[in-house]
């Protein structure tokens, strides 16, 4: 139940997360990308319709789809965050109208359009979630065709962006080309930061008190590895073992203060698949 509530607390924060920044940064700037987000700022410049109102009824339209071709698992994975958006969207238009930016520095403002939706899609992502969208899209692609759909994808908001430049003017299609860019590499960078582990490579002569540091006090596990120094040609011990960051400072405290003499190697990783960490 626990695992749950957190999972369903992560789902809402990163998608209110997400509607924010779309409503208060990326729609009163007409940036347009961003799929079906990026449409909709489109869509409000030539149409009566508001850009919050477009995107409730195009993530309908596309969950519905996706409902009846990709079947209730997709559902129940990505329905809620979908009409958690579009919903809250839509209130913000109704109960915080929007009439211009919060500021005149639209430099600063692309920032926050890309980060906070960024940071929402990154753990939407990570943890197997999704706020529907043009991802819809890309699933039924991925189910009926040999698309490269990464691509594609990338196509198709490149193409909303040069449109930006005809109807809003070259400054906000060059600021929306430019938040396309970054927010492609922001998110990959967001996901590997959520899942930086630090990998710890110790030789030393006795094992047992730091496995036992390790075990009792950090409550991970280690290998222990039989070992011969090239040098010395004494016997000795390897330890490896991988712990978040906040655990390595007390690891690495540890072994200085009662294993002076251990060699340690610390690398940064963020694939690390097993029990206590990501599942496959």
């Amino acid at each position: 139940m626990k695992s749950k509530l957190q999972y369903f607390g992560l789902m809402t924060g990163a998608t209110i997360l997400a509607a924010v920044g779309i409503y208060f940064f990326k729609f009163t700037n007409n940036f347009t990308f961003g799929g079906v987000t990026g449409l909709a700022v489109l869509i409000a410049k030539v149409t009566p319709m508001t850009a919050s109102d477009f995107s409730f009824i195009a993530n309908m339209v596309l969950l519905v789809i996706g409902l009846f071709v990709l079947g209730k698992e997709f559902a129940i994975k990505t329905a809620y965050s979908s009409i958690l958006l579009s919903v809250t969207l839509s209130l913000l238009d109704r109960f915080y109208p929007m009439a211009h930016p919060f500021t005149d520095q639209p430099m600063l403002e692309l920032c926050f359009a890309i980060a906070l939706p960024a940071i929402s899609s990154a753990i939407l992502f990570n943890i197997g979630a999704s706020s529907g969208g043009t991802d819809i899209i890309a699933m039924i692609m991925k189910k009926y065709t040999s698309f490269d759909i990464g691509k594609a994808l990338l196509l198709s908001d490149l193409l909303f962006t040069i449109l930006a430049c005809f109807i809003f003017g070259i400054q906000t299609g060059l600021f929306s080309l430019l938040g396309l860019f970054i927010r492609s590499f922001l998110i990959d960078g967001i996901i590997e930061s959520l899942n930086l582990r630090k990998y710890f490579t110790v030789i030393c002569k006795n094992p047992d008190p730091i496995c036992e540091y390790i075990k009792a006090n950090l409550h991970r596990g280690a290998t222990i590895v039989p070992a011969t120094g090239a040098f010395s040609g004494s016997n000795k011990h390897i330890i490896l073992t991988v712990v978040n960051r906040r655990q390595a400072i007390k690891l690495r405290n540890y072994i200085h203060q009662n294993a002076p003499d251990a060699f340690m190697v610390i690398s940064d990783t963020s694939q690390i698949i097993g029990k206590g960490f990501m599942s496959m």
